[in-house]
């Protein structure tokens, strides 16, 4: 029953973004235009839920010689293919901002596990373990406002096992307030990082103990 509810509040807050951000959607895509060749939007296969595929859409951050399918943390130098725009787009989340499209199709949720790439094994292994891939995924969640870019996948999986645990109106609040925060503080991005720092278990058992 919640997940048509939620269904429902995503569609309706997207179509209402869509209308009140399109002057911010013009002006970034003005800026990526002039800043390097290349598209406006970057498309890339990720999984969804039930492990469908679809093509997640971002604003282009990266030239267009970065090798494609590859997660940001396994290129040699990531920072050398991130563009003058992109750095900015991507320290602001603002690069995330067409997702509200695929929001609007249902491929998406606004709060759910991320969308892993489709050749991320390891990740969607994991999250098997915990169920997270069978809820939609989203734009913002759970893992993203525990630590992000920082997380290592098996940490970053059982964070998206407690999204499971507990999804419903209150977890989704939490998230979605917990994003606003995290997006101002600028936590957790860390170019080319996944699972940079050594997190302890005890920080996912303080989180668990929430709910």
């Amino acid at each position: 029953m919640y997940l048509k509810i939620k269904r429902l509040t995503d569609f309706s807050l997207s179509f209402l973004a869509m209308i009140v951000l399109w002057p911010i959607f013009l002006f970034l895509a003005v800026i990526i235009k002039f800043d390097s060749k290349g598209p406006v939007f970057f498309k890339q296969k990720r999984v969804g839920i039930n492990k469908k595929y679809f093509y997640i859409l971002k604003f282009r951050t990266m030239r267009t010689d970065t090798p494609k399918d590859m997660p940001t943390h396994l290129l040699q130098d990531p920072n050398a293919f991130i563009t003058k725009s992109g750095k900015f787009l991507r320290k602001t989340s603002l690069d995330e901002l067409p997702q509200i499209i695929n929001i609007l199709k249902g491929e998406m949720s606004i709060i759910g596990p991320r969308p892993a790439l489709w050749n991320q094994y390891d990740l969607i292994e994991e999250r098997d373990k915990y169920g997270a891939n069978d809820v939609p995924t989203g734009l913002t969640g759970w893992a993203q406002i525990n630590g992000r870019d920082e997380l290592p996948i098996k940490m970053k999986s059982k964070l998206d096992g407690v999204y499971v645990e507990n999804i419903g109106l209150k977890m989704d609040v939490k998230c979605f307030f917990g994003t606003i925060k995290s997006v101002l503080k600028n936590d957790g991005v860390v170019e080319g990082g996944t699972g940079v720092s050594e997190i302890k278990e005890e920080v996912t058992s303080s989180k668990e103990s929430n709910f």
